[in-house]
């Protein structure tokens, strides 16, 4: 089936003769518009997932949500056309959803009738799969994939072909028609794919390169131009400019406060999730006597002491004793593998690092990966001097067999924990598990859902007004 009857429709037109060195600075000049596109795809997330349960319940795509999500493939298809994606005009893209017959990028989306509700679940995950892969060649990011590593991912093809026309651009003045026709062509199949991906459309997108601009014979091809086909019957017959009564316009202060909605919507989430998370650490992770604990974390170093990384304690002398509102009581526990006398204390950082100066030790941080690995900084040195049960400098200690407690009410200072063997020798193996009472832990976990709940409706109300036909 020829291209024009896809109903997503893409072209554009090279306009000559372009700027030698316009596009080594566009990236400057488009930043204005990464910013407000940032916020609008937020916007078409939220969105589309509204689109997606309408479709579900009613097989329609409600019209203003749609003619939203279309404004802003065709602003990010405008603005990737005159930067890096396509470099084919130095025509400064407009901030606008609209289309205008004089862009020299265009994009159309046909609206559909009728959506069907069993696609709108499984599209966008399950049968853009093939679509999503080959796109990751388009533009770049394959190299994760492929390599494995966390490096910068590999260039797209789109870019690297964008690149070798611009070169071309740099030093002859002209942009190789092929390269444009190719890059042209590779966009055509990106945007049909998010069109499809987005829910505009049933029709799937097919696995072909329509080359150059689409004409009146269907497909793309070298020998069309922008004033064939459909594009050509818009510019000779126009539609009128909507007037402000156009129930359809979407205005600044309209995108505006849908951007404002889904930021609240989104926001929502996140205290919601939030909330909930805290919820279930209140009632399920908090044990009988009140205090809600990690699962134990096996530490070792070949050094004499393990330390932990300083913990600063600030309470800015208000009323209200924060440390030991927020966090209550801390209670650490710790236990050799074997049932070996251990040591474990707390005091202030400096008077830790002035007790163990000299001392072979690893300062352990926060877990560097998903299978709890620590962070490790070890420090070469000796053996302590003395016994770290003969110093005086503990907030609080415990040594013996077995496992060893010891709970501190925090205050203001920064503090360090150390677990050592009894009698000072290396290397040192020991589990430690930290648990605190947390008492406004159900308030937080509470209030969190609260606003998250007011931030849904707000988000809620205000989408539905931003949106609703005027």
């Amino acid at each position: 089936m020829d291209s024009l009857a896809y109903p997503v429709r893409v072209d554009a037109t090279l306009q000559e003769p372009l700027s030698r060195w316009l596009w080594l600075v566009k990236w400057i000049l488009v930043i204005p518009h990464y910013v407000v596109l940032a916020l609008l795809w937020l916007a078409f997330l939220v969105l589309t997932v509204v689109a997606m349960v309408a479709i579900v319940v009613t097989g329609r795509y409600p019209r203003p949500i749609f003619d939203f999500n279309v404004g802003v493939l065709r602003w990010s298809w405008r603005v990737a056309y005159y930067s890096y994606g396509g470099l084919g005009s130095d025509s400064y893209p407009p901030f606008s959803l609209a289309e205008r017959v004089d862009d020299p990028a265009r994009l159309e989306v046909v609206y559909p009738e009728r959506l069907s509700r069993g696609l709108a679940l499984v599209k966008w995950w399950l049968l853009a799969i093939p679509h999503y892969l080959v796109l990751s060649l388009f533009l770049g990011g394959s190299g994760y994939a492929v390599h494995g590593h966390n490096g910068a991912a590999a260039l797209g093809l789109i870019p690297l072909l964008v690149l070798i026309a611009g070169v071309a651009l740099l030093f002859t003045g002209r942009y190789p028609r092929d390269i444009f026709d190719l890059v042209l062509g590779l966009n055509r199949w990106v945007l049909r794919a998010v069109a499809y991906v987005g829910l505009m459309t049933d029709r799937y997108p097919p696995f072909r390169l329509d080359l150059g601009v689409e004409t009146a014979g269907g497909g793309g091809g070298r020998g069309g131009t922008p004033l064939e086909g459909r594009f050509a019957s818009a510019m000779q017959h126009p539609d009128p400019v909507p007037s402000a009564g156009d129930r359809r316009r979407w205005g600044a202060g309209r995108i505006i406060a849908v951007v404002v909605a889904s930021l609240a919507f989104i926001a929502s989430l996140g205290l919601l999730s939030g909330g909930a998370t805290l919820k279930v650490v209140d009632d399920v992770g908090r044990a009988d006597d009140g205090y809600v604990t990690n699962s134990p974390v096996e530490l070792r170093t070949r050094g004499h002491a393990l330390v932990s990384r300083e913990a600063q304690i600030r309470n800015d002398k208000t009323v209200v004793d924060l440390p030991a509102r927020l966090i209550g009581r801390v209670r650490i526990e710790a236990w050799a593998p074997d049932d070996e006398d251990l040591f474990v204390g707390i005091a202030e950082h400096d008077d830790v690092a002035a007790c163990l100066a000299g001392v072979a030790l690893s300062t352990v941080g926060d877990p560097i990966d998903a299978y709890g690995d620590r962070d490790y900084r070890f420090t070469h040195g000796g053996a302590p001097r003395t016994s770290p049960v003969d110093s005086r400098i503990w907030a609080a200690s415990a040594v013996g067999p077995g496992t060893q407690q010891i709970t501190f009410s925090p205050r203001e200072g920064s503090w360090s924990v150390v677990v050592m063997n009894a009698d000072g020798s290396a290397p040192v193996r020991a589990s430690v598990r930290v648990g605190a009472t947390l008492p406004v832990l159900d308030d937080v976990a509470t209030g969190l859902i609260w606003a998250g709940l007011v931030l849904l409706c707000g988000g809620g109300v205000g989408l539905w007004l931003a949106v609703r036909r005027r």
